[in-house]
């Protein structure tokens, strides 16, 4: 595919429009656009979030099940996602703490 095709009338504003917006993923264009975000799915994000779950439930038990006069454990640092700040307590532009989605993707995730 040549965009020259697109000035000399071959190829439709439209055609062109389609074709731009059902690139995969991976493309050059997706990568600028979005950054490394591009490259995580729906199912990535949801896998990042069950493993920070998992790791505060591990540190639960263990901040309960722990000598009574050994030291409290770190809270465990979140998977780094693409976009996210990550150290603890951490917010990103949205007010949200680090790791966790804003009203905003929430909403746009559950189709609200």
């Amino acid at each position: 595919m040549d965009l020259l095709d697109w000035h000399h009338g071959r190829l439709s504003s439209r055609r062109l429009a389609v074709l731009v917006r059902h690139l995969p993923r991976d493309s050059a264009l997706a990568r600028e656009l979005h950054g490394e975000g591009s490259e995580w799915t729906v199912t990535d994000h949801l896998l990042a979030q069950v493993a920070d779950r998992l790791a505060e439930a591990n540190w639960m038990f263990a901040m309960v099940h722990r000598d009574e006069d050994s030291e409290p454990l770190e809270y465990p640092e979140p998977v780094s996602r693409p976009g996210r700040p990550t150290g603890p307590g951490d917010e990103d532009d949205a007010g949200s703490p680090a790791g966790m989605p804003s009203q905003e993707e929430l909403a746009v995730f559950f189709r609200l």
